[in-house]
């Protein structure tokens, strides 16, 4: 069976390719898990490679996939069940993060998803495992994630977890494909925690990210941005005023969220929390940068010509402290040049072993991972 045939199997299927996605024979967009699993079960059958889309915001991580399948979410798009009462949603894939909401501000509830670029969906931010800048209150995104359905890559579909805050069964599920890169099977379906959005929220800008952090009671984030520092706050008024005064900085209503980084080149560094200011210095001054300081992220951005090289140095200050620097987006010559993962570390058998049991073939994403896996 070639995409040929299989063009003709699920000609109900097939959508025009958009001029962002990767060179390839045909492009799927199944409206169930069902439906996905069938298809990875022929591409399986004949060892094609497929590729997973959403809106491509998060298709610059990690290494290049040649692929002869695409399967886009872009029908995978309701909101299946909302229980404001019980503060949990289930979404499809597809359904954008921006769409999702401004749904859910109508009950004065958040997801604390990615705060950009809202036009990325769900399963995108979910498969690439974005926490987005409130991470420093609400955690990483696998925890606040309790229930995933995965089409596998030999054509299964697997549940893990349940839309219920209080559930233990199956929870390795949601954490395993939470940063999977669509390594596993395509995500289909999610069910998320939801947190009430606080009365009233403050944007202070302050003298000392580092200082700030230590004053402040909860913060949604502390980040420093080229040199200025913010605390990002919620609560009742009673608390933002208290905490704002206690800060002694300048506060403007709301909460006024760094724009995403403009440059060819965005790179990530990540390293333990108290060593974020430390990263902030390794800073050229000629790339912008964006810092979550008790997060231990910093996002820069810059031109590609001088990449390579800033690359290595951070991989080798990095490497002395726990921490990695990886690609998040660049031009495609620089992915013939660096690793975009750097060295894949000794958990790699580990991945290889958790692959190849929900996608024996290697179907799913090929070679995206550290290590080409």
């Amino acid at each position: 069976m070639t995409t040929e045939t299989i063009g003709r199997r699920f000609h109900h299927l097939e959508v025009e390719a958009n001029e962002r996605m990767p060179e390839c024979q045909l492009v799927l967009a199944p409206t169930t898990a069902e439906e996905a699993a069938a298809v990875l079960d022929a591409a399986a059958e004949h060892g094609l490679p497929v590729l997973f889309w959403g809106n491509g915001s998060h298709q610059g991580f990690g290494h290049r996939v040649e692929t002869a399948i695409v399967i886009s979410t872009e029908r995978m798009n309701r909101i299946i069940e909302w229980s404001p009462a019980d503060l949990t949603v289930v979404a499809e894939a597809g359904v954008r993060i921006g769409d999702l909401a401004l749904r859910l501000l109508e009950e004065n509830q958040t997801a604390v998803l990615p705060e950009a670029p809202v036009e990325a969906t769900v399963g995108g931010v979910i498969a690439s495992g974005q926490s987005g800048w409130g991470r420093l209150r609400y955690g990483p995104i696998r925890d606040r994630m309790l229930e995933v359905v995965l089409a596998t890559g030999d054509g299964r579909v697997v549940r893990g977890g349940a839309p219920v805050v209080k559930n233990v069964t199956g929870y390795d599920l949601p954490r395993l494909a939470t940063g999977s890169f669509g390594s596993l099977g395509l995500i289909s379906r999610v069910a998320l925690k939801l947190w009430p959005v606080g009365e009233r929220a403050a944007t202070v800008t302050v003298e000392a990210a580092d200082r700030a952090l230590a004053i402040a009671y909860r913060p949604l984030a502390v980040i420093e941005e080229n040199g200025t520092a913010r605390v990002y706050l919620t609560g009742t008024s009673a608390e933002v005023e208290t905490q704002t005064a206690e800060l002694s900085g300048t506060a403007v209503d709301g909460l006024d969220w760094p724009h995403p980084l403009a440059g060819e080149t965005v790179l990530v560094v990540r390293v333990p929390a108290g060593l974020t200011g430390a990263a902030t210095e390794r800073v050229p001054s000629s790339w912008s940068y964006q810092a979550a300081f008790g997060v231990g992220e910093v996002r820069l951005a810059g031109p590609s010509e001088p990449a390579a090289d800033l690359l290595a140095t951070l991989r080798d200050w990095t490497a002395t402290v726990g921490g990695a620097a990886v690609v998040e987006r660049a031009p495609e010559a620089l992915y013939e040049k660096v690793d975009p993962w750097g060295e894949p570390g000794p958990s790699l058998e580990l991945q290889r072993r958790v692959k190849a049991a929900f996608d024996p073939l290697g179907i799913c994403n090929p070679g995206r991972l550290p290590g080409k896996l």
